[in-house]
């Protein structure tokens, strides 16, 4: 009866132990991001939603492609490491040494990977020509 018990309260022990390390080492994703236009001289467009949890599961995008922490020109910044506002390092309005300002960035990042897809026959709907197709309307 005591060796029952103590089988069953180890295997309830190691599954809380599991659980617990599985929600402290897990990465939230959101379903989606805003990217706003705050802090630019002029307001042209509305903001883009990134869908980027269908980037991270459905692409299988790996996060240090557009998170990043540039140190010597080489990115160190792995899964797990803290995620930075774009805007702690890219001015909004103006060039910054060779840190691009940020809607730069953004678009760099974006239409280069979305063009790359398309010219290797990978997607046929990764937007990058059109404005109108990532920034909603400006309301």
């Amino acid at each position: 009866m005591k060796r029952k018990l103590l089988t069953i309260l180890t295997v309830v022990l190691s599954g809380m132990l599991f659980l617990a390390v599985g929600v402290l080492t897990a990465t939230d994703v959101p379903d989606s991001v805003k990217i706003s236009n705050t802090g630019y001289k002029k307001d042209k467009k509305g903001p883009v939603i990134l869908h980027h949890k269908k980037h991270h599961a459905d692409y299988k995008v790996a996060c240090a492609e557009c998170h990043h922490d540039y140190q010597n020109g080489k990115n160190v910044w792995k899964e797990g490491d803290p995620v930075k506002k774009c805007s702690a390092c890219h001015n909004p309005k103006k060039k910054q040494g060779k840190v691009p300002k940020l809607q730069n960035a953004y678009h760099k990042n974006c239409k280069t990977c979305h063009k790359a897809l398309v010219k290797a026959g990978k997607s046929k709907k990764a937007p990058y020509k059109k404005c109108n197709n990532c920034h909603q309307k400006k309301k």
